[in-house]
Order: structure tokens, then C-alpha cells, then sequence
């Protein structure tokens, strides 16, 4: 075995988003202002959600976890991030790497499934109205909820070990450890690095997709089929905030972990993450603040007090 593969990684060295000190500086300024959204945004939905009992409905309920999820998951990156953009060296112990890439890839994954859950229970909300309570019980949806947190995190062990298992490099071209950067350095078995990649891809990305595809053309059939026109709207409009989350994370995600890494663009996967990683969770709270008449209705009560 050669030297260099005989050698133990201690430390991991994240290259960022940009080597230019002055740069790096208003990076700094701009993610700092985004994470104090985040924060600002998801915590107020929690509130809300919480403090109003014409929120404690199976939407609202999974909004809550989405709303934590997102706050968990860019706490497990965007610090680290903004901690190193004004930081000349930019190590990362292996424990603290092996840590932070666990426990991102768990709640990247949880929200993956969590979405799916939503557009489940928005079709049970608009195709079965008379029946939701009843399917959609208390029970059902703390069941739900967890199935789902379980699932990422117990999936994401496999891939994870073999990220750190495969690397050979200290140097990773990204602003966190992420999985597929990791896997990537793996170069001598790049095609079973892109099969695991892409096994892991279908299951976490492909079959909650199918679920949402699914789902959502149940939905729209029943709506089309609804003789009000305010009737029609109200549906659309109550599903639209979804679609639009959906659509931001699950297209962003699939960029990063779809495309075969042998022909992945060097340096390109750090930019697509910020779409999921920091992005969506920012946009969040603001997609279903903005768009939902309960949201807002609650939120104006709760100023009122």
C-alpha cells in the first residue's frame, strides 16, 4: 500500500466558497443577514404554530417540524460556514467533519421524506375533506412525523461511513462536509461511489418525488372536478406554498446527488448546496407566511396581545 493511502486523516481542511479575502468578507455579511432570516422566519412559525389553536391542524403540525427541521438543519452548516469565512485556516477536526456530515445528511434526508407527508396530507385535506380528521388523527400524524426523522437518520449511517471510509484527500471543495464532495475523492472506485450515490439518490430523492408526483395529480384531478370556482382556487391555493418548497429543494438536491460525479464540474456542487442548505430554509417561512390567510391571521392575533 502506498504512503499516501497508509496515511491517517486527522483533519479536514474546507476550501469555502471563494479564496479572495475581500470576497470572503462580504460572503460573510450577506449569510450572516440570510441566517438571521432563517432564524427570525422559522422560529416565528414555531410560535405561532404553538401559540394559536386554529393552527393546531395536521398542516400546521408538520409545518412546525419542517419549520425546526430547517432550523437544525442550517445550524449544522451556515455557523461553521460564517465562523471560517473570516478565518484564515479552515480546519475541520475529522470527528467534527464525520459529525456535521451526519447529522446535515440525516436532516436533508428527514426533509426529503417529510415533504412527501405534506403533499400526502394535503391530498387526504382536498380529495377525502369529510374523512381528514379521521384519517389524519393525532395519532397518525405524531406517527408520521416520526417515521420520518427515523428514516433519515438511520439511512443516511451507510453512506455516510463510506464517505469517510473511501477518502483519500484532506482538501474538500465545499463550505461543510457534505456526502457526495466526500465520496468523490474516493477515486479509485469512482463507479461504485456513483452507484451508491445514485442507489442512495433513488430512495431519498426518487421514491418521495414519486410519492409527491403521485399525490399531487390526485389532487388536481379532484379540483378540476370541483363545480366552485372559489372552491378551485382555495385548493390551489392551499397547495401552491408546497409545490413552490418542493420544488426549490428537491430540484437542487437531485442537481447535487443525481448527476454522475465523474462528470461533475469541479467546485460546482458547493454553489448548488447553498440552494438547499441555506436557501430553501430561508424562503420557507416566508413561501407559507406570505401565501396562507391562516399564517398571516394568526400572526396579526399574536400582535395584538
Amino acid at each position: 500500500m502506498s504512503q499516501k493511502n497508509s496515511t491517517v486523516i486527522t483533519e479536514f481542511i474546507l476550501l469555502g466558497l471563494s479564496s479572495d479575502p475581500k470576497t470572503q468578507v462580504i460572503l460573510f455579511f450577506v449569510f450572516l443577514l440570510v441566517y438571521m432570516i432563517i432564524l427570525f422566519g422559522n422560529i416565528s412559525i414555531i410560535i405561532l404554530i404553538l401559540s394559536d389553536i386554529s393552527l393546531h391542524t395536521p398542516m400546521y403540525f408538520f409545518l412546525f417540524n419542517l419549520s425546526f427541521l430547517d432550523l437544525c438543519y442550517s445550524f449544522s452548516t451556515v455557523p461553521r460556514m460564517l465562523k471560517d469565512l473570516m478565518s484564515v485556516m479552515k480546519t475541520i477536526s475529522y470527528a467534527e467533519c464525520a459529525a456535521q456530515m451526519y447529522i446535515s445528511s440525516s436532516l436533508g434526508e428527514t426533509e426529503c421524506f417529510l415533504l412527501a407527508v405534506m403533499a400526502y396530507d394535503r391530498y387526504v385535506a382536498i380529495c377525502y375533506p369529510l374523512h381528514y380528521t379521521t384519517i389524519m388523527s393525532k395519532r397518525v400524524c405524531v406517527r408520521l412525523a416520526f417515521g420520518t426523522w427515523i428514516c433519515g437518520f438511520l439511512l443516511s449511517i451507510s453512506h455516510v461511513t463510506l464517505a469517510l471510509i473511501v477518502n483519500r484527500n484532506n482538501e474538500i471543495n465545499n463550505f461543510f462536509c457534505e456526502m457526495p464532495e466526500l465520496l468523490s475523492m474516493g477515486s479509485e472506485n469512482i463507479l461504485l461511489i456513483e452507484f451508491d450515490v445514485i442507489v442512495e439518490g433513488a430512495i431519498v430523492l426518487m421514491i418521495p418525488v414519486t410519492c409527491i408526483v403521485i399525490s399531487y395529480s390526485k389532487i388536481i384531478s379532484c379540483i378540476l372536478k370541483m363545480k366552485s370556482a372559489a372552491g378551485q382556487w382555495k385548493a390551489f391555493s392551499t397547495c401552491s406554498s408546497h409545490m413552490m418548497v418542493v420544488t426549490m429543494f428537491y430540484g437542487s438536491a437531485m442537481a447535487a446527488y443525481m448527476k454522475p460525479r465523474s462528470i461533475s464540474a469541479a467546485g460546482t456542487d458547493k454553489f448548488i448546496a447553498i440552494f438547499y442548505v441555506v436557501i430553501t430554509p430561508m424562503l420557507n417561512p416566508l413561501i407559507y407566511s406570505l401565501r396562507n390567510n391562516d399564517v398571516k391571521a394568526a400572526f396579526l392575533k399574536f400582535k395584538m396581545r
